[in-house]
């Protein structure tokens, strides 16, 4: 008797010791324990936004508090009336402020631009761990973009791995992917960014793309190792589109059309000010004269895009106040899906799961249809983001409409018309610009971004548009090696199309480098070593 009872006791233990890293995998992460200095420092939090304490808003969210944060509140609270009171002073004594890594890097333009990037990985890894402020920890080592940007954003990291993989960085390759495998079982889904305050909204979905780098890398077989993460980021973007009916059409980023298709918007569940930009997003919603939480979720909804700000988001095509992202049906949003599905039903091949793979190219199939039903305007030949509001395209032109072609859903007829109109209308003497407005906000005319550029080029090669896609390439990399041998800087977003000036909107200190634009730039120039790869001494000979 004695001898089954400790059989049972060992038992016992042998199970809990089993969910011991499940439970230590979840738990450093549940909201509840993280540090939110939106809503642990209330209305301390709010005075120094608003009061203008520092220059950039996102300083104080990403500070780091020396005392538990219901202490600092409490010494805020029994302080601040008092003769003297100086909230900087406050603030500094309480709070260490975000660090700027002592990296010792000076930037050689001496050096061909693919010399400096490969110099540039080292200084933009960060170690695993967390500051024991509003950064998440992560559990592997990871790229940021730089600058004020200390932790790592979701989308930028694919175009960052396109450098990594020209480098042949593969292990950091691999690392950044766990570390978003991490977020999407802990969180849910993968956020904006690894801080807390970014946890309400995602970005673009390119887990999958990311997934078929790392299988470029190390075989397709890897597939299958990320595939229940990938159903789970799946699974949020649509959450409740079993529920949405004719009468109720949407639910958070899920839109139910006339015809009974599921497409996708973006949204965030917090319509408050974004704490990043609190005072820029209060004032926004006081001059705009609407509710203030419709402009809140707006604002919020084009941060989880990407393209923060851009006129495609605006009724009058003009004023930021005019926000209205959450009432539109993103053609770059749902082609990336498209991929999501696609990629889904390729796992559950590899798997062995004929009827899961079924499933999924049945949801790909329904959405290419609804997107080229949707998102594609016969009368101005184009993609474009669909308002589910009014019924009907928004016609405001932008390199979204290159998505269509980046995954193969477009016709050839549409491929071609697309490829017109981007060599008359969007090709300028530094690449792609954004869009056709100009407005002043970064995501519009005369910026390009490397992203963009990227999307638009791989996909006019995939309908054979290869002197047009070369010509963009070449355009590209000049202005980028350009700026780089006259400043020493790459920079986040170009003018493409005054190239004297540089981009305007957004604006940031300048950094030796940015992420994205870093490893786009060294993947062209892997695939086209023809197209310039110059130093200093090679630019100045052939000019």
């Amino acid at each position: 008797m004695e001898q089954q009872k400790n059989h049972t006791f060992s038992t016992l233990i042998f199970f809990l010791l089993l969910l011991i890293p499940y439970t230590f995998a979840i738990q450093p992460l549940r909201a509840q324990e993280l540090y939110r200095p939106e809503q642990d420092l209330g209305e301390l939090f709010e005075q120094v936004q608003l009061q203008h304490v520092f220059p950039d808003s996102k300083t104080f969210p990403d500070a780091t508090p020396l005392l538990p944060p219901q202490q600092i509140l409490a010494a805020y609270r029994q302080q601040k009336d008092q003769s003297g009171f100086n909230l900087e002073a406050f603030v500094l004594e309480h709070f260490e402020m975000p660090p700027q890594p002592a990296t010792g890097f000076t930037t050689d333009t001496s050096l061909s631009v693919t010399q400096h990037i490969e110099r540039l990985w080292p200084i933009l890894t960060r170690e695993p761990g967390a500051d024991g402020g509003s950064l998440i920890p992560l559990p592997k080592k990871y790229i940021v973009p730089g600058g004020r940007f200390r932790e790592i954003y979701y989308w930028d990291s694919f175009f960052t791995m396109l450098g990594l993989q020209a480098s042949n960085e593969t292990e950091l390759i691999q690392s950044m992917v766990d570390n978003f495998t991490h977020l999407i079982n802990t969180t849910g889904h993968i956020p904006n960014g690894n801080r807390t305050y970014y946890l309400s909204r995602s970005q673009p979905p390119f887990y999958a793309l990311m997934l078929r780098i790392l299988a470029q890398q190390k075989g397709k077989e890897v597939l299958t190792t990320y595939a229940p993460a990938l159903r789970q980021e799946y699974s949020f973007w649509m959450d409740g589109a079993d529920k949405l009916t004719a009468d109720n059409p949407t639910h958070r980023r899920v839109v139910r059309m006339p015809d009974g298709s599921i497409l996708n918007r973006y949204w965030d569940d917090q319509p408050e000010p974004r704490p990043e930009s609190y005072r820029e997003d209060v004032e926004l919603a006081k001059e705009s004269n609407r509710n203030p939480e419709e402009i809140y979720r707006n604002i919020r909804a084009a941060a989880e895009s990407g393209w923060d700000f851009s006129t495609r988001w605006f009724a009058d095509e003009q004023n930021l106040s005019t926000i209205r992202t959450t009432e539109l049906i993103p053609v770059d949003l749902n082609s990336l899906l498209y991929h999501v599905e696609r990629t889904l039903a390729e796992m559950a091949e590899l798997e062995g799961n004929k009827a899961e793979a079924e499933k999924y190219e049945k949801l790909a199939k329904a959405r290419r249809k609804a997107i080229l039903k949707y998102n594609w305007n016969e009368e101005q030949d184009f993609f474009f983001d669909y308002d589910f509001v009014k019924g009907g395209t928004t016609n405001i032109p932008t390199l979204a409409a290159v998505y269509p072609l980046y995954f193969c859903m477009a016709k050839k007829k549409q491929a071609a018309a697309v490829a017109q109109k981007l060599e008359a209308d969007f090709l300028q003497p530094g690449g792609l610009v954004t869009t056709l407005n100009r407005s002043g906000q970064q995501w519009d005319s005369p910026n390009g971004w490397a992203p963009l550029q990227w999307m638009s080029i791989q996909a006019l090669r995939n309908y054979r548009h290869n002197q047009l896609a070369d010509e963009v390439t070449q355009r590209w990399v000049e202005k980028n090696e350009e700026v780089f041998h006259n400043t020493g800087k790459l920079m986040e977003k170009y003018n493409v199309v005054d190239m004297s000036l540089q981009a305007g909107g957004g604006e940031y200190p300048n950094q030796d480098g940015f992420g994205w634009t870093n490893g786009v730039l060294l993947k062209l120039i892997s695939l086209h070593p023809e197209l310039l790869d110059m130093t200093l001494e090679e630019l100045e000979m052939q000019n």
